[in-house]
């Protein structure tokens, strides 16, 4: 009765099957505790699977009367308490048993030392809570494991070490410790103990020394020793002791040396990982050209180099290639075809040496949703790219120079091509990309205008053109992007009024910012009696996170993942924009940053601002605004950065309460008609008046006369004297130069002989007569 909607209690009256075998309720709405009565009456049951259902309460001490149950699953219920000793020695017959994801405190392992028939078991935990203990006391098992599943448990809380009882276990096929704070050297007797292992996964752990094998293992199709403490050199014929292998992922440990070429003997090798290591020189080119299964290579955060994508290579099953932050350089490989890879696609190349100009086939892929990071190298020239099958690019941080590209497609959503030389207008055609959702073009040398083709698009929720050479005003356009979470048009050379219509974003719509996978890449599998264990053939290095790096609280911070769904900002600083503030600003609700410092701004600031309940930064500083700050903006209780420096403000600062009482006089200075605290400067009958224009100017034109004229008659001699010198310096370096002033000067003296002359001439006749 397995995956249905029952719901309810099992009823008690179900002791009256006295000849049932088999109860299977798996995948229901079950609830309530398992009866005392009826339940452990079935004597000859033989299969009990409760799983995934939502019962609850300790488990019947009477289910050890069923003497005759071989496999019992309750996972993924809400039983809890110990698991009773007493209760797991008498189930004699017992052969596989489940207790993952309950609220279970815990028990002892020795409860199935008796257990001759037990083959399974299997114990999978939510977030170490449960404790489970082997070494309660000197036990020796009767049975003979081949599946052992004990995951993200507290095993052995007090020790840390492998289970002792593993010495006598020697026909294991599947074994799974991951996630449990084991500590000790690698075990490598017990893989030498269990030469039909064929998945082995103690990932997670606190393993030391180095990863030895001691014999070859034939049947091990998938190895995982991943987020160890591992160390050493791998062995040069490791290739040759796992030739089966599927999957070998040493990722996450302190391993070294370089990697043996004997890896191309393990020819059905398909996910090959040993990012975060310590791996240094070249990969060798047997790897690449043996290994014809790879489907995922990840060679991340080591310290190799070399040509690795500059020469042809045998990986025509390749689905994900990660490489990023090593050393490797050269070009990449224009061969790379579309013929000789499988899209979509996953690369990262970044931080990186590599060179030269993108490769066509990024852009002439016949395949969708790609990933490509390629930012942090050297690459250089022209995008030549007319439509975009890929979902996301990084080309950040690169040499890259022209106009940006014109383009089409309805697949790109994440284009980051900040801090390159990209020059010239934006085109029309940039925009032609309809379902794109975070945009970075910023600190490139683009100029012009914004064109209005932006307001398009729909699914923007992160704008980013600031440092660039941009005009003009700021087109009402950006209004249409009422998804926008984040837009960024700093430093540029903006001008007009800021449009009235920015009420329109909602910048409290939820995001949905997090690791980008893809599931392309498959999923590798071990099944015993019907039991699958999975292991993502994606490590960590490819769970990839949008980042973003945004100016908030006066330093330039990377937001990155799901921290991008709670942030939301406008940044307008540094331009050259006039007018009033638009009150709407006020009507941002959800923002949590505002900066619209370095501009030209006149008029008061909106008291609408104290509607920004959200609001941690606000930066309204180097402007022109002129009379009161709102006193209620004390009701900002999330503000950490404010400032209003350098305005022609006046009255009294708002009351040093809640978040105020936070901010210095560094947050109201070049205000000199401002009067309270923290700025010490008294509100007396005069202060608290409002100021005229006629005063407010007389206030900012006293500042230019008080100059130290000692200082200003020392720089000015100083000036002097340097230019004079300057010039001697030019004519004795340059005869040429010197002939031509002589020349000058001789006719400049000639001149004023011959006028002085005349005038003498002139004057001395008007005289005589």
């Amino acid at each position: 009765m397995s995956d249905n909607e029952l719901t309810g209690n099992v009823p008690s009256s179900i002791g009256a099957l006295s000849s049932l075998k088999s109860l299977v309720l798996q995948s229901n709405k079950l609830n309530g505790s398992l009866p005392t009565q009826g339940l452990c009456e079935l004597k000859k049951l033989e299969e009990l699977d409760l799983s995934w259902n939502n019962f609850e309460g300790t488990l019947p001490s009477c289910l050890y009367n069923l003497t005759s149950l071989q496999m019992l699953d309750l996972n993924g219920n809400y039983f809890r308490g110990n698991i009773s000793s007493h209760l797991i020695a008498g189930l004699t017959s017992l052969k596989h048993i489940d207790l993952s994801y309950n609220l279970f405190d815990g028990f002892s392992f020795s409860s199935f030392a008796n257990l001759s028939k037990l083959e399974s078991i299997q114990f999978m935990c939510d977030e170490k809570k449960v404790n489970i203990e082997t070494e309660t006391s000197d036990w020796v098992p009767l049975f003979q494991l081949e599946f052992l599943v004990i995951s993200n448990c507290n095993l052995n809380k007090l020790s840390n070490q492998i289970p002792t009882f593993l010495f006598h276990q020697h026909s294991l096929r599947v074994l799974d410790l991951s996630y449990s704070m084991l500590k000790g050297q690698f075990p490598g007797w017990l893989v030498g103990n269990n030469t039909r292992l064929e998945y082995v996964s103690l990932h997670d752990n606190s393993l030391s020394g180095n990863f030895h094998l001691p014999l070859c293992l034939n049947f091990t199709n998938w190895m995982d020793v991943s987020n160890n403490q591992l160390n050493g050199q791998l062995q040069g014929n490791i290739g040759n002791m796992l030739p089966n292998t599927l999957g070998l992922k040493l990722s996450n440990n302190t391993l070294s040396g370089s990697l043996p070429s004997s890896i191309c003997n393990m020819s059905l090798l398909s996910i090959f990982s040993v990012s975060f290591n310590n791996f240094f020189g070249e990969v060798p080119k047997e790897l690449l050209a043996g290994c014809s299964e790879l489907t995922t290579m990840d060679l991340s955060n080591n310290n190799f180099d070399g040509h690795l994508l500059s020469s042809g290579f045998n990986l025509t099953m390749l689905r994900a290639l990660v490489i990023n932050d090593n050393s490797f350089s050269g070009t990449m490989l224009n061969e790379f075809s579309s013929q000789q890879i499988l899209f979509p696609f996953f690369l990262d190349v970044s931080n990186n040496n590599m060179s030269g100009k993108i490769p066509t086939w990024i852009c002439n892929q016949t395949g969708s949703y790609s990933l490509f990071f390629l930012g942090n190298n050297y690459f250089e020239g022209e995008i030549l790219c007319e439509t975009t099958r890929f979902q996301l690019l990084d080309i950040s941080h690169n040499f890259l120079s022209g106009s940006l590209p014109s383009w089409s497609g309805n697949f790109l959503e994440h284009l980051n091509l900040k801090e390159n030389k990209f020059s010239g207008s934006i085109p029309e055609a940039f925009f032609n990309v309809s379902q794109i959702v975070t945009l970075d073009i910023g600190d490139n040398k683009l100029s012009g205008i914004i064109p209005s083709a932006i307001g398009q698009l729909s699914h923007l929720k992160i704008l980013l053109l600031r440092g660039n050479r941009l005009n003009g005003t700021i087109p009402t356009q950006l209004c249409q992007l009422t998804n926008i979470h984040l837009m960024d048009i700093s430093r540029n050379f903006f001008s007009g009024t800021l449009p009235h219509c920015f009420q329109h974003i909602d910048s409290n719509e939820t995001l949905s910012f997090s690791a980008f996978t893809r599931e392309f890449v498959g999923i590798q599998t071990v099944t015993y009696r019907n039991e699958r264990i999975q292991d993502s053939e994606l490590s960590e290095s490819q769970r990839k996170d949008i980042e973003v790096d945004f100016v908030t609280k006066y330093r330039l911070s990377c937001y990155k993942g799901s921290i991008l769904n709670y942030m939301s900002g406008l940044d307008f600083s540094c331009n050259n924009l006039t007018g009033a503030i638009p009150l709407e600003l006020g009507r941002l609700q959800g923002i949590h940053a505002l900066n619209l410092s370095h501009n030209q701004f006149t008029g008061s600031i909106p008291k609408t601002f104290s509607n920004l309940t959200e609001l941690e930064s606000l930066d309204l500083s180097h402007n022109r605004l002129s009379g009161e700050i709102p006193p209620q903006f004390t009701g900002l209780t999330f503000l950490e950065v404010f400032s209003v420096a350098y305005n022609n403000l006046s009255g009294r600062t708002p009351e040093m309460t809640a978040q105020f009482s936070t901010f210095s006089a560094s947050s109201y200075e070049g205000n000199p008609l401002l009067c309270g605290l923290p700025i010490e400067k008294n509100c007396t009958n005069r202060d608290n008046s409002p100021p005229t224009s006629t005063q407010s100017l007389d206030a900012s034109d006293e500042k230019w006369y008080k100059v130290d004229q000692a200082v200003f008659f020392t720089s000015f001699s100083v000036t002097y004297i340097i230019f004079f010198l300057g010039i001697i310096t030019v004519l004795y370096i340059n005869p040429h130069w010197r002939q031509w002033c002589f020349n000058l000067v001789e006719d400049f003296v000639y001149f004023c002989y011959i006028s002085t002359s005349i005038t003498m001439r002139k004057l001395s006749v008007h005289l005589y007569n």
